[in-house]
């Protein structure tokens, strides 16, 4: 494993623009304050959001105690999630816990080490920026940023204050993705010859919030906050509350979902980005106001790197008007399949020996096995704290007193969030999307896409 993450960094190194991936990632101002290993680690909540009260509550009591962190703070612009969020933490934690109107308070009371980011798909890499320079870690969920502007922005202020982000890909920390990676890595596999991804739900309600869209009001938020460097538009409580619905504010299904599973690409190949992206679909089924697709249909061309890869194409599938929840993840080699649904490798469309016979060729069969599998890969927001995310906070709770590098690194946002912006480049004006290593810019018929 840590073999596998030092060649990412290696190879994720990220030319133009004035950032690069150095091996020095702490800078002295980080060493200013190092937490002991008796020192209690004061941890803030940004948003307090489904995703934080569901998925990141449980897993942090999970391991809070063993590892001396308490959460003291919660920022929140809607007063009703503030008071809500410190409320069930001082129940939770049995201590004081201080409701702060806006990021900016929590940080200027000094009270906070480290805090969780779980607002809205366009504040996280803002969120993440105004985080470390304010002395904190971070475990900020994905996807990482929704345009290269914020992604570079994020990615340079980690690196100059050396703080310690873990993007929420919790895939990293699933005892069956190491294994698939390393199987990978290992040459087993032969070169990558192309990758299956698909997310198929049938939730007309996914991502709505009918109930509290009725208890939201202006004036009990802060609506020029939220917009943060969005253009202005009147007050809505939908973009508000279902902000996944709705661009700039959110890419939707390729921000939400496809975010993990091409991930998963770029880490067991150390490829950073793809070549180039083509995509299609629409508004099928929901036509409830939304402005994202319901349907969608992504296809990545990655190229050749190393001998893992060769070149190979990705296709990124999602409809949200059937299917049962099952996010797929099958990759295919000349010898065969390896399946992140079935968690088995199988000779399954590989090269037969009849078949190689008649060109003179020798048979290339993978065997047949079975990748550790006691992590259920939880996709909804409110799973009461799966496996892997537990695994996942606890590595960023263990990594801020290392000090070392987690398994989901801030290079890792950079490399999703490149491949979400594509899609939504690619999507948004019905052409080929590219990626401009020098500008680390994405491009649409030789120009900037800019939203």
């Amino acid at each position: 494993m840590k073999n596998s993450r030092r060649k990412f960094i290696k190879q994720a190194s990220i030319a133009g623009a004035g950032l690069f991936f150095s091996n020095n990632v702490f800078s002295a101002k980080s060493y200013s304050r190092i937490i002991g290993s008796n020192d209690r680690v004061r941890v803030g909540v940004a948003g307090f959001s489904d995703r934080h009260r569901f998925s990141h509550m449980p897993c942090f009591m999970n391991h809070c105690r063993e590892l001396n962190f308490e959460v003291v703070a919660v920022s929140d612009l809607w007063k009703v999630r503030r008071e809500e969020g410190a409320a069930r933490w001082k129940e939770k934690m049995q201590n004081d816990v201080t409701a702060f109107r806006n990021n900016e308070e929590m940080y200027n009371s000094k009270m906070v080490d480290a805090v969780f980011i779980g607002t809205a798909d366009f504040q996280h890499a803002l969120h993440t920026i105004e985080a470390v320079k304010a002395g904190c870690d971070a475990y900020v969920e994905k996807p990482f940023a929704e345009t290269m502007e914020d992604n570079r922005a994020a990615l340079k202020a980690v690196k100059e204050t050396g703080k310690i982000v873990q993007i929420g890909s919790q895939r990293r920390s699933g005892a069956n993705y190491h294994a698939a990676n390393e199987f990978i890595r290992s040459g087993k596999f032969g070169p990558i010859t192309m990758v299956e991804l698909t997310w198929n739900v049938n939730q007309p309600g996914r991502w709505r919030r009918p109930e509290l869209l009725k208890v939201l009001k202006e004036e009990d938020t802060d609506w020029k906050r939220f917009l943060m460097n969005r253009p202005f538009e009147k007050f809505d409580p939908r973009i508000y509350l279902e902000y996944r619905l709705f661009w700039p504010y959110s890419s939707g299904l390729p921000g939400q979902w496809m975010s993990h599973q091409i991930d998963t690409v770029h880490w067991f190949t150390g490829l950073t980005h793809p070549r180039s992206v083509t995509a299609n679909g629409g508004i099928y089924q929901w036509k409830d106001g939304r402005r994202n697709w319901d349907t969608i249909m992504a296809v990545f061309d990655y190229g050749p790197l190393n001998d893992l890869s060769q070149g190979f194409q990705v296709t990124f599938g999602s409809r949200m008007h059937n299917g049962e929840e099952r996010p797929a993840e099958i990759y295919y080699s000349n010898g065969g399949e390896l399946n992140l649904i079935t968690n088995t490798i199988s000779p399954q469309g590989g090269l037969t020996e009849k078949m190689a016979r008649a060109m003179n060729m020798k048979a290339n069969l993978l065997p047949k096995m079975s990748l550790p599998n006691n992590e259920r890969v939880v996709a909804a927001a409110n799973t009461g704290g799966d496996v892997l995310t537990s695994n996942h906070v606890r590595n960023w709770m263990e990594c801020v007193r290392s000090r070392k590098q987690p398994n989901a690194p801030v290079e890792a946002g950079y490399s999703h969030s490149i491949a979400n912006i594509m899609t939504t480049a690619a999507s948004h004006t019905g052409s080929k999307a590219t990626f401009d290593e020098k500008t680390q810019e994405v491009m649409v018929n030789g120009k900037v896409f800019k939203y």
